[in-house]
């Protein structure tokens, strides 16, 4: 029979032995690797360079999306001087502000389509109101933004009146005042809107004169959208004779035959 015998191991683990420069020589790239990665760094650097003060990708095309052809054409010729630009070194912020400062636009965005096209993505501004001044007229956003000053010919949409001496600017936003507040109603009024004829906020009450006669009564400026839902099924059984509806109090909705004056309860013909 054979034989076999057990070779005897030593009793202590031997681990490989390594060195701090073996070690960093390693990690530490070579002098071919480092001229390599140099290269193909000023490589891009000069691809960048060429794209950007080349033709290669000049903008020739603006494409904007969202708006009117109207507010389109505004958005192309406030951009008009960025035509020949590369879209490498295109200033993203610059076409942002141009493009928001228009009265008619609420914000925008932009995205380069290569090679040579530029696309506009807007926000319009939703015409809520006519702003009229005497014998001027502006057209008001929902935002309460003034959007353009308009011709002799009007759009059919509620009118909010303001007195002689107020200045009025295209762009601008009619925060605090009574027109914006009349103005913004009327934006959230939805398809409400196009029963009323005017709108006005004196005193802290805001009023639509409505196209049939009545004078419908919100009271504050909150809850306008709960105001005009609850009005919308009042007036469905007020009497022919009322002159006016108080939705002040939605839970409450009144009407009567003579107009209250500010600061006087209403009463109600139906009790």
């Amino acid at each position: 029979m054979a034989r076999a015998n057990a070779a005897a191991l030593p009793w202590r683990v031997r681990l490989p032995r390594w060195s701090a420069h073996d070690w960093l020589g390693r990690l530490i790239p070579t002098r071919r690797s480092l001229a390599l990665g140099f290269g193909l760094l000023a490589l891009a650097g000069c691809a960048y360079l060429f794209a950007r003060e080349t033709s290669l990708f000049a903008i020739d095309r603006f494409e904007v999306n969202g708006g009117s052809p109207q507010v389109a054409a505004q958005v192309r010729r406030a951009l008009g001087s960025l035509a020949g630009t590369s879209l490498v070194g295109l200033n993203g912020s610059t076409v942002v502000q141009r493009v928001d400062a228009l009265p008619t636009v609420v914000r925008s965005s932009y995205d380069r389509a290569f090679p040579h096209t530029l696309r506009i993505t807007i926000v319009p501004e939703l015409p809520a109101a006519i702003l009229r001044r005497g014998a001027d007229s502006w057209l008001v956003s929902r935002r309460g933004r003034v959007i353009e000053r308009l011709p002799s010919h009007l759009p059919n949409l509620p009118r909010v009146w303001v007195a002689s001496n107020t200045r009025v600017r295209d762009g601008v936003i009619l925060a605090a005042s009574g027109a914006g507040i009349a103005a913004r109603a009327v934006g959230l009024s939805g398809p409400f809107a196009t029963r009323v004829a005017s709108a006005s906020y004196t005193d802290g009450r805001l009023v639509f004169h409505l196209k049939s006669g009545l004078t419908l009564l919100l009271g504050a400026a909150g809850d306008i959208r709960l105001k005009v839902a609850v009005a919308q099924q009042a007036l469905a059984v007020v009497p022919s004779a009322s002159v006016f509806l108080d939705v002040s109090v939605p839970g409450r909705a009144v009407s009567g035959t003579v107009l209250p004056t500010i600061g006087t309860p209403t009463s109600s013909s139906r009790g």
